[in-house]
């Protein structure tokens, strides 16, 4: 068999898995059985199987939605931040220049409203993360 015909089609595995094994569940155990597959992310349960049986080891990700609508919001404030600090550079860039009296008050009043935003924003990102901070402690007791 080490020898390739011309006729096509592919290679003859060098170690083919020729054994097989049946095993039949109740309800129940495949439930579980099913819930443990599920956990372990891999795409087939005969690779599943075959792990768990010769105690392989495979990860298992877990996805908290409350982590996910965290990171989400934090993402959100952060990219607010963000905008919110161009807009600081852009009115400070602005007095640096050139203006009058009265162009510079204008500035200086956006910029103070800037300001006052920027700290509600940083205000609630302390808050949001000190909340997460608390169901976390809490999930982990």
């Amino acid at each position: 068999m080490t020898q390739i015909s011309g006729k096509g089609g592919r290679r003859p595995k060098t170690d083919p898995s020729v054994n097989r094994y049946v095993v039949r569940f109740n309800a129940e155990e495949n439930a579980r059985f099913l819930a443990m597959f599920d956990r372990s992310g891999l795409e087939s349960k005969g690779a599943f199987i075959k792990n768990f049986i010769f105690q392989k080891p495979f990860k298992v990700y877990t996805i908290d939605e409350n982590t996910r609508v965290f990171i989400d919001k934090l993402s959100s404030f952060n990219s607010l931040f963000r905008t919110l600090g161009v807009s600081y550079d852009n009115v400070v860039k602005t007095l640096r220049e050139n203006f009058t009296e009265k162009k510079a008050m204008s500035a200086l009043y956006k910029l103070e409203k800037l300001t006052i935003e920027l700290v509600k924003v940083n205000s609630e990102i302390v808050a949001l993360a000190q909340k997460f901070d608390e169901q976390w402690s809490l999930k982990s007791r």
